[in-house]
């Protein structure tokens, strides 16, 4: 599985997580395809992500402005609880590779302003590692 087929998944599984309350194992689960085993990567992300919530959570809040954490949807918050948790933990990633990558994501699964809505997250948030 190539890291952007585990990034959909990931975002899927969180979403799972995040809505439904299913375990991390079954969200997994559910994403995968008959034919598809578990990828490391896919692992790495959705335990990870789930493993620091807190502290993602709380580097979201600290950026956000006009705009409370409970306000932020549902596949927007899981995309950028992802590219936090890439950003902050996996340091063989480029910051600017999750950036991008957590921007295309959102323009897929969200809405129509949920990639402009990351972007300007994201940009906070990646500024404070500078």
């Amino acid at each position: 599985m190539k890291r952007r087929q585990a990034r959909e998944k990931a975002i899927q599984s969180l979403f799972q997580i995040d809505v439904s309350e299913v375990n991390r194992e079954d969200a997994i689960s559910h994403v995968l395809n008959e034919d598809e085993g578990k990828d490391d990567f896919l692992v790495q992300l959705v335990e990870g992500t789930t493993d620091h919530l807190d502290e993602i959570d709380e580097t979201i809040k600290q950026h956000l402005e006009r705009w409370s954490f409970d306000r932020i949807g549902n596949v927007d918050r899981s995309v950028l609880r992802l590219a936090v948790f890439e950003m902050l933990f996996i340091e063989e990633i480029p910051i600017n590779v999750t950036f991008n990558e957590a921007i295309d994501l959102a323009k897929t699964f969200g809405g129509d302003e949920s990639g402009r809505f990351v972007n300007a997250v994201l940009s906070k948030i990646s500024k404070s590692f500078q």
